[in-house]
């Protein structure tokens, strides 16, 4: 994750665009799920830049992990993840690009990542420096703009995830 070189901020999700992509799942699936809404749609990143700069490491397969505090959660209005649900990843400008399940997860410190985890995330050189020198830099700024300040005793969700659709991506 690295710090926006251009803090163009990201497009609104396309509502209904994720709604066809879910029911293209759910049929895939046998429609189970069709008439089921519990899944989130939402981005990486804070930026436009970081958004599809994340979002491409999830297309190549090295990203299978991210990390978000559960204060955004809250801010944000949204439940935490948990194992087994889905969300649907947005690029940019809001478009709908691969379905993620939640395969794994727990709450902890910063302190408790470590280098599996990290490397797992697949950013930058995929060490435990680089993700926490980077994800510090990350949530002070977007703990920033929220109006709060971020301290390395805040709980984190530490999310692994499966891409589960479109086909072509699916792991």
């Amino acid at each position: 994750m690295t710090a926006p070189s251009d803090a163009t901020p990201v497009a609104a999700p396309d509502a209904d665009a994720a709604r066809t992509m879910w029911q293209a799942y759910a049929e895939h699936r046998g429609g189970a799920g069709a008439d089921d809404a519990d899944y989130t749609v939402e981005h990486f990143g804070d930026t436009a830049g970081l958004a599809d700069e994340l979002l491409d490491i999830v297309l190549t397969g090295r990203k299978r992990a991210t990390a978000e505090l559960v204060s955004e959660f809250a801010h944000r209005g949204d439940p935490l993840p948990r194992i087994g649900s889905h969300w649907i990843a947005c690029d940019s400008i809001g478009a709908p690009r691969i379905i993620i399940r939640s395969t794994a997860l727990r709450i902890g410190p910063f302190t408790s990542g470590d280098a599996d985890f990290a490397f797992a995330e697949g950013e930058d050189d995929r060490t435990l420096e680089s993700w926490q020198r980077e994800h510090r830099r990350y949530w002070e700024r977007t703990s920033a703009a929220r109006g709060a300040e971020w301290s390395e005793s805040e709980q984190i969700v530490f999310e692994h995830f499966a891409v589960v659709w479109p086909p072509e991506h699916a792991d």
